[in-house]
């Protein structure tokens, strides 16, 4: 079976970034970090480190190697909670030093995207009532960070 891992370029401080993910995410560890080492044709011993490491049930590659393309909404994690609690920790832990945005994305401090969502979510936009998951969008669409009781409310209404 092909396994597959997602990839992640950091300019710098990727032990940091690592180590701050996999403190977040229940189940998760860093599997190991490295530098390359002296006679690598990517620069000066030390100068790249690459590591892999498992955020819940996903596991991931990661490179510090200077600068090349800057993380944008093309690739994000997403965070599927089950509680408004596991909502509002991992958005005020992520969120510090980066930025929010509409319908629960955010960027973190290193510039990569997340998505917090409540489980209950799709649930609730997959309703066969097409006007209860009409109201639920238009509520989702209205919210930066999710608020699993606001969208409980605009599907009952």
């Amino acid at each position: 079976m092909i396994k597959i891992t997602q990839h992640l370029w950091f300019e710098k401080d990727m032990e940091a970034a690592i180590g701050f993910y996999t403190s977040l995410i229940p189940g998760s560890s860093v599997d190991w970090i490295s530098a390359l080492p002296a006679d690598s044709p990517s620069g000066p011993a030390g100068s790249v480190r690459i590591a892999a490491f498992t955020l819940g049930d996903q596991r991931y590659m990661a490179i510090e190697a200077g600068p090349l393309d800057p993380f944008n909404h093309s690739f994000s994690i997403i965070a599927e909670c089950e509680t408004q609690a596991e909502i509002d920790r991992l958005w005020d832990a992520l969120k510090e030093g980066g930025s929010t945005e509409q319908c629960g994305w955010l960027k973190d401090r290193w510039g990569l995207s997340w998505q917090i969502t409540p489980k209950r979510l799709a649930e609730l936009m997959g309703d066969p009532d097409p006007a209860k998951a009409k109201r639920v969008a238009e509520a989702m669409l209205g919210m930066v960070k999710f608020d699993i009781a606001g969208l409980e409310a605009a599907a009952n209404c």
